[in-house]
């Protein structure tokens, strides 16, 4: 199996993590995070990261290496994970990406644009407007100024809205333009790509997601939430809007109740796996023509762990 590579894919609570960390064991494999908070290290409890005893049962990469103060690009990730891929199938061992940051996979295997840098004052004039207009009014703004771009953006989305505008103004050519230049051929991704997709039941997902968010605070949550406020990080930054943090702040600041903490964080984040399990479905992970796709659907993690690892295993060993 040289050059194989594995991708656990699917919505946050899918128990991705669980079935990445089973292969590793089950294959000689090392679990490489392709989720975009998951890099920052100050939130491990939110983020649901592997615990250390996890970690000990196979190598894991990517996982809280980056302080929540640094703004994490898909370029860096992509770098970054590319370089740890390498390494594992070096020491004869089986890259396992797992995530649920589609962004991430679909750049991993089918490249970026090669942007050039558009310069610091494009920069600060981006995190300027961002912090006095709000993202919906600089989505307005993108609109006007780079309509092709603005349209695949969510006037919420402050952080890609940031970014786009930035990238118009440093460089005169919008995002969506630099992208479109992007080579449909990606040389540096050598591996024969399984990609295994999670998509359980919108309920289960709902009910998985209130027993960890219980799970969060009995472990800690309120802690490492005032621990990343201290910092006095600007609210733009990635990681003080990670699902949890916004809410978890405003009930340290006295302004809501933590049960009504609880039900904002749970409506969120379950918004956000319904955008994931729709990307999932919709999106082929592709790494050049090898790539294969097993779509699992399930009522119970758990239990599809346990019934379903030996197919998936010889799903893996086989296909192709």
């Amino acid at each position: 199996m040289s050059n194989l590579a594995i991708a656990v894919a699917g919505p946050t609570c899918s128990g991705k993590s669980a079935l990445a960390l089973a292969l590793a064991e089950r294959l000689g494999g090392t679990v490489i995070n392709a989720d975009a908070m998951q890099v920052y290290r100050e939130l491990r409890i939110l983020t649901a990261r592997p615990t250390p005893a996890e970690e000990a049962r196979a190598p894991h990469a990517l996982y809280g290496v980056r302080p929540a103060s640094e703004l994490s690009t898909v370029a860096w990730w992509r770098t970054a994970a590319i370089t740890a891929m390498h390494d594992a199938t070096r020491q004869g061992r089986i890259p396992i990406l797992c995530g649920g940051t589609g962004l991430y996979l679909a750049a991993l295997t089918q490249g970026l644009a090669e942007i050039p840098d558009p310069g610091e004052r494009a920069r600060a004039e981006a995190r300027l407007l961002l912090s006095a207009l709000g993202p919906q009014a600089l989505h307005t703004r993108l609109m006007q100024a780079d309509p092709d771009t603005a349209a695949r953006l969510r006037p919420t989305d402050s952080q890609r809205l940031a970014r786009a505008w930035e990238v118009w103004r440093g460089t005169g050519v919008g995002l969506a333009a630099w992208q479109a230049l992007q080579s449909a051929k990606v040389d540096d991704f050598p591996w024969s790509l399984r990609a295994i997709i999670l998509d359980p039941p919108r309920q289960k997902l709902r009910l998985a997601i209130v027993a960890r968010f219980e799970a969060m605070l009995a472990e800690g949550a309120l802690q490492e939430v005032r621990a990343l406020l201290a910092q006095n990080l600007p609210a733009s930054l990635p990681a003080m809007r990670a699902h949890g943090v916004p809410e978890i702040s405003a009930h340290l600041r006295g302004e809501i109740t933590l049960g009504e903490a609880g039900r904002r964080t749970c409506l969120v984040t379950a918004q956000y796996t319904k955008r994931q399990a729709t990307w999932f479905r919709h999106r082929h992970i592709a790494a050049k023509e090898a790539t294969h796709r097993f779509l699992a659907r399930f009522e119970d993690s758990k239990q599809f762990l346990e019934s379903n690892l030996p197919s998936i295993v010889n799903f893996i060993r086989t296909v192709g």
